[in-house]
């Protein structure tokens, strides 16, 4: 009987699960949580903040999965070593357990740089974690002076939900602009102007260089008084398991189309490891939750005997702040295409006659319709594109594919 061993309890692990029970219905599983509640979905904290959902509705699976699964959890416990060569993993308490086939699937943890008097702050906080969200709803009140380091979606999504909170919320970023990794200039600014009109103040192209506890000194000569700190600079990917084992690693952990690491037996999945982005021709962690759950799923098949490839990986982007929605996908690379109206601005990139990349800002609809374009790299003079830039509508397809892909819409 085959022992399979999942390492982490997110997304990724969760589908690993589901991807071994759809091959093998007897095998042990045992899952590792370095967190001490069951799977639940992280996008969803700064709802909870909000109280627009509550931590039974934040779960990704129900109750019982793992009971149903037949899983052995380990909740608290972190994994510190993996031995590839006796098949074990050691835990932080020093117990000891074996696998036939392992998947890590460790995600990722909050990048603060080492600020000159940061220990002198007393009130810190990330925003990664269900523990975050519920340690920052204790320490935040309606006069709580907040201050957030980093403009990129977590942050973002942290002042978003702190802001029923509270009224005063500051956002520094050393890019010069919001969202910086996803959205190019005049799209963010539209974002970041929406923010400001619901109550976040920004400073862009500056960051701390000291702080004195409550009083953060900032590279532009200015200061900022708060109450509490968080930051949200970047994340890393948790490798070091494979990468002390002596695994292939880079920014992520190295994986092939099944998701095996170099390792014998050793899997990979989620925000810890590396996929091809089809969109770009190029190796990256793409840190998405589609992406890990397709990655998590693939790995488990593959461990119980199965063949299953993940060889469509993309970026992917569907966030919203105060009720304004950003859609990305894809890289921007190629011909800018752009359309615009009173509801949404639409950026198309086109290279090699495929659809590359978009960028939306508002309210666009069935945009799965692009992704999968995107995904399947669909030739677009095979369809009506003049169409699709107008909006989403499947009758820019032939009837045959509207067929085969849109489940008899002719």
């Amino acid at each position: 009987m085959n022992e399979y061993l999942i390492i982490g309890n997110g997304v990724a692990a969760a589908a690993a699960t589901e991807g071994i029970r759809s091959v093998d219905k007897a095998g042990t599983i045992t899952i590792v949580s370095e967190e001490a509640h069951p799977v639940y979905c992280r996008p969803l904290i700064s709802y909870y903040l909000e109280k627009k959902t509550d931590i039974s509705k934040m779960n990704y699976r129900d109750k019982d999965f793992y009971e149903r699964n037949g899983c052995k959890v380990f909740y608290g416990k972190k994994a510190v070593r993996l031995d590839p060569e006796k098949k074990e993993v050691k835990l932080c308490d020093g117990t000891v357990l074996p696998y036939s086939k392992v998947c890590i699937a460790t995600g990722s943890s909050p990048f603060t740089p080492d600020f000159p008097g940061i220990d002198t702050v007393d009130k810190k906080f990330g925003f990664m974690t269900l523990d975050d969200a519920l340690s920052l709803e204790k320490a935040v009140g309606k006069d709580t002076r907040v201050f957030i380091i980093g403009a990129g979606l977590i942050g973002l999504k942290c002042a978003e939900g702190l802001r029923a909170m509270t009224d005063s919320i500051t956002v520094c970023d050393l890019a010069d602009r919001v969202l910086s990794s996803i959205l190019d200039s005049d799209c963010a600014a539209l974002m970041q102007a929406h923010m400001e009109k619901n109550g976040i103040r920004f400073l862009l192209s500056d960051t701390v260089e000291r702080f004195d506890k409550n009083k953060a000194y900032m590279k532009s000569g200015r200061t900022v008084d708060f109450d509490v700190l968080v930051t949200a600079v970047g994340v890393k990917a948790n490798t070091s398991l494979v990468k002390d084992a002596g695994g292939a690693v880079n920014r992520g952990i190295i994986t092939d189309e099944h998701m095996r690491t170099s390792l014998n037996d050793v899997y990979a999945a989620g925000d810890c490891c590396e996929s091809r982005d089809i969109s770009s021709g190029t190796s990256h962690i793409l840190a998405i939750l589609p992406n890990a759950y397709m990655q998590g799923f693939a790995a488990g098949v593959n461990m119980a005997g199965g063949d299953r490839i993940f060889d469509n990986a993309i970026p992917m982007n569907s966030i919203g702040f105060f009720s304004l929605h950003a859609m990305t996908a894809g890289s921007y690379d190629g011909e800018l295409i752009e359309e615009k109206n009173d509801r949404e601005l639409m950026k198309f990139f086109v290279k090699d006659g495929l659809l590359k990349g978009f960028i939306f800002i508002g309210e666009p609809s069935k945009t799965g319709i692009y992704t999968s374009l995107i995904r399947e790299r669909i030739p677009l003079d095979t369809i009506d594109f003049e169409l699709l830039k107008k909006g989403a509508d499947y009758m820019a397809f032939s009837p045959e594919t509207r067929r085969k892909k849109f489940g008899g819409v002719v």
